[in-house]
């Protein structure tokens, strides 16, 4: 693996792909670059920046039980099947080892790793009892529909299984653009000015740092430091108001205005509630 590295500025002064998501109304568009280097901190689950040649020969020696094409045992076999052993159950038939799932859904073992940032997604899978595998790189947020239903389509392809690949990913595109364009329907864009008036100029959490509100023509912007994101506006129907960003491949951020005695911007991740207060 020549040129794999987790060095961003080698691998964006050479020849590499840009990249993309929908923007608010679904069409292409360059995502946000600086989100992804949050994922520096948590090295070495993840950030490094391959190609499929690369890949290729990572799966090869996995198939190869740890010989290199030449004969030359580089990793013992002992060790490279200890990272597929069941260490969490992540599913009726999936497991999770040291970095790679284990698929036995269709009774054929299917061993895995995927990547996800933003603008980018990608799947390497191999099939350790048939010697076949395969790597997909995709420089799209929307490519996450491809490979969820690429290894039932390899699977089809390799066993004459049913068909079912080609209309589950059609079936899941269609829905992925109804969302979207359901979702625009409730959004002003930009963000409603009597609301945007009623921000301050300035927030603060102490879990997660600053917002700045700069205004730019018609636009309302939320400046994070690291990164900046228009916003949009949302009546909700317990009459808040919601704030949400909009740059494409970090779309979907919401933040709720709470206008008490001390100004608030509020905003939640599945098990947490987060309060910016107004300074």
């Amino acid at each position: 693996m020549t040129t794999t590295t987790f060095d961003y500025a080698r691998a964006l002064n050479s020849n590499h792909a840009s990249p993309n998501a929908l923007d608010i109304d679904g069409k292409p568009a360059h995502a946000l670059m600086e989100e992804n280097y949050s994922i520096i901190p948590f090295r070495p689950a993840g950030g490094a920046w391959s190609n499929i040649r690369d890949l290729l020969n990572y799966v090869a020696i996995e198939l190869a039980a740890g010989v290199k094409p030449d004969g030359q045992r580089y990793i013992s076999q002992e060790s490279l099947f200890a990272r597929r052993a069941p260490q969490v159950t992540i599913g009726k038939n999936v497991t999770y080892g040291m970095g790679l799932t284990v698929d036995q859904t269709y009774h054929v073992p299917v061993v895995s790793h995927s990547g996800s940032l933003f603008g980018f997604k990608s799947e390497m899978m191999w099939l350790p009892d048939q010697g076949v595998g395969a790597v997909m790189l995709t420089n799209s947020d929307a490519g996450s529909i491809l490979l969820d239903n690429f290894q039932r389509k390899l699977l089809e392809v390799l066993f004459d299984g049913r068909p079912e690949a080609d209309a589950d990913l059609a079936s899941q595109t269609k829905a992925f653009f109804e969302g979207i364009s359901a979702e625009r329907k409730l959004l002003t864009a930009p963000a409603d000015p009597v609301d945007g008036r009623k921000l301050a100029p300035h927030y603060i959490s102490a879990a997660l740092g600053d917002i700045t509100v700069l205004r730019r023509g018609e636009s309302t912007i939320f400046d994070f430091g690291e990164f900046k994101s228009e916003v949009a506006s949302r009546h909700n129907p317990d009459g808040t108001v919601s704030f949400i960003t909009i740059v494409p491949g970090f779309k979907g951020l919401e933040f709720v205005m709470k206008n008490g005695e001390k100004p608030t911007l509020v905003t939640r991740d599945a098990q947490h509630e987060y309060v910016f207060t107004a300074q």
